[in-house]
């Protein structure tokens, strides 16, 4: 049942993007901005995480759930260390993601050649 849980959520949430890819004029550049700033601040009213809860890795792995881990990082951090903590949660709790953006991504450029749309 949780891998369904999973799959119903992270659906809906790549649904959402290519809808306002389809729908709207946005790029996908736009989308991924949304939907990062909309997961910061979902999390910061307290929305996103019932859904983390009930959709696990299907609400966490798609970029609503970059800025979920941003958000949460930054309110965690704040608890403990006080307002510089609002600076340094968000990278320190998304520092593992993004290195491997980086690591895979620049592996991917080496390995492939890419080919420029005519």
């Amino acid at each position: 049942m949780d891998y369904i849980k999973v799959f119903v959520v992270g659906g809906i949430i790549c649904v959402i993007g290519q809808l306002l890819m389809d729908g709207t004029k946005l790029t996908p550049a736009h989308v991924l901005v949304i939907f990062v700033t909309s997961g910061a601040v979902l999390t910061a009213l307290g929305i996103y995480e019932p859904i983390v809860k009930f959709g696990g890795t299907g609400a966490t792995i798609p970029l609503t759930g970059f800025g979920y881990s941003l958000a949460k990082g930054a309110i965690d951090s704040v608890e403990k260390s006080g307002i510089i903590g609002a600076f340094t949660g968000g990278v320190e709790s998304a520092a593992g993601g993004v290195a491997a953006a980086v690591v895979f991504g620049y592996l991917m450029a080496v390995i492939f050649n890419p080919k420029s749309k005519k």
